[in-house]
């Protein structure tokens, strides 16, 4: 069963990235998603035409990966929601759906009929799921935010890369970071809550966080920090993790880096400082218990990035290919989307965008039977409003009269 939420309809009233990545995943899992955009201006993200100085998408092109990674595979209908002509239509959606998800704040859910009791007294066996910053609860519940307030800042992961005394924030890796883990985390509650519904036949109210994900991303330092009575003391970083110089970073003479991290020095040793053309360090007594590696760790260090030093990035990548100890080279979007683990696995899926070309999309990481992904491309704006429309029984002129009073696109 590589498509283990096949039957199950989710209706997706949200927009940006943190929400709609739960769709895209339930999607890749096998789920129908029903994407309700608004009819005149649809999702917000659509707008969004430059992402980290570049440019979003290319002239000429219906490709934006903006919009394909939190959409892909999924349907889109155009619907004012404040328009009374729209209800029969969202209330038709929502007795057909198995899961209502949105991350609308509290206000315009109240304000437009979609709180967990009105979208309740429809389908009373609905999952209901919200995506918010800082919990449905508490001072902040609405208050908007995004993942680089809610999941980055004030969940501790912008604090945590940052060096004492340093003159700039670290900022997220990659685009919507925190929203993609977070999109991830309400696909997992979704599961779990259809699982429990089909067991006890109660349906659940889920709730998800950008603040609460960040904690949970955190919590070595968290639960460190409550423990010892305070915030951790800020240390200066160096390449090699304290006191084991098999756990850590070195560069390479063109400037690239490798990321080494074995926990049990020992057992690899032999092997790594062979690999660094050390065979002098092989069966070395110095060095022979943990103890003594951690006591000469500075200096081992600096044996190491000496050795690394001396040769390229990519005749590393060779030397350590077939070594037992575990390490990594640090890849930037365009070789990760190239790895040959990704593409082995499944991970790197091809599509056919809305202009026929062939583009590629990162799958989300959860494989079930070893089977490929089934994927396909975001909708366009309002593509399947006439569809779905159908789907509920409506004919040609009821579909003019709606798109006439402007309540659907």
């Amino acid at each position: 069963m590589d498509r283990p939420l096949e039957g199950i309809r989710i209706l997706e009233v949200a927009q940006f990235t943190f929400v709609p990545a739960a769709g895209a995943v339930l999607a890749d899992w096998g789920a129908d998603i029903i994407k309700v955009e608004h009819a005149e201006t649809g999702d917000a993200q659509r707008g969004l035409v430059r992402v980290l100085g570049l440019a979003a998408g290319q002239a000429g092109s219906s490709f934006a990966p903006i919009m394909e990674g939190p959409n892909r595979s999924k349907r889109s209908i155009g619907l004012d929601l404040a328009k009374p002509e729209a209800r029969p239509i969202l209330e038709n959606l929502v007795r057909s759906s198995d899961v209502f998800l949105t991350n609308y704040l509290p206000g315009p859910l109240a304000k437009l009929r979609l709180t967990v009791d009105d979208i309740r007294a429809i389908n009373p066996d609905i999952i209901y799921v919200t995506g918010n910053g800082f919990g449905s609860e508490g001072p902040d519940a609405d208050k908007g935010a995004y993942d680089a307030t809610a999941f980055w800042a004030r969940a501790g992961s912008a604090d945590g890369v940052m060096p004492p005394d340093t003159d700039h924030m670290a900022f997220m890796p990659a685009g919507a970071y925190g929203d993609n883990i977070g999109g991830m985390t309400i696909a997992g509650g979704i599961a779990a809550a259809i699982a429990g519904r089909e067991r006890t036949g109660e349906p659940s109210v889920v709730d998800v966080s950008l603040l609460a994900v960040g904690a949970w991303a955190t919590q070595f330092s968290v639960n460190l920090s409550l423990f010892l009575g305070g915030p951790l003391p800020k240390v200066r970083r160096t390449t090699a993790a304290p006191g084991n110089p098999l756990s850590g970073s070195y560069r390479t003479s063109d400037g690239r880096w490798l990321q080494f991290s074995m926990l049990q020095p020992t057992r690899y040793w032999n092997e790594f400082v062979a690999a660094l053309g050390r065979e002098d360090l092989v069966d070395d007594p110095r060095f022979a218990t943990m103890e003594a590696i951690f006591e000469h760790s500075q200096e081992i260090g600096d044996w190491f990035a000496e050795a690394i030093a001396k040769r390229t990035y990519d005749e590393w990548l060779g030397v350590f290919r077939d070594i037992s100890g575990q390490w990594a080279p640090v890849q930037d979007g365009w070789e990760l989307g190239h790895d040959e683990a990704l593409i082995a696995n499944g991970r790197i899926v091809e599509i056919t965008d809305a202009d026929g070309k062939p583009q590629k999309l990162v799958a989300s990481p959860v494989k079930f039977d070893n089977a490929p992904v089934k994927m396909s491309r975001a909708p366009q704006f309002a593509e399947h409003t006439d569809e779905i429309l159908r789907e509920m029984g409506l004919n040609d002129e009821h579909l003019i009269e709606l798109k006439i009073a402007g309540a659907v696109t």
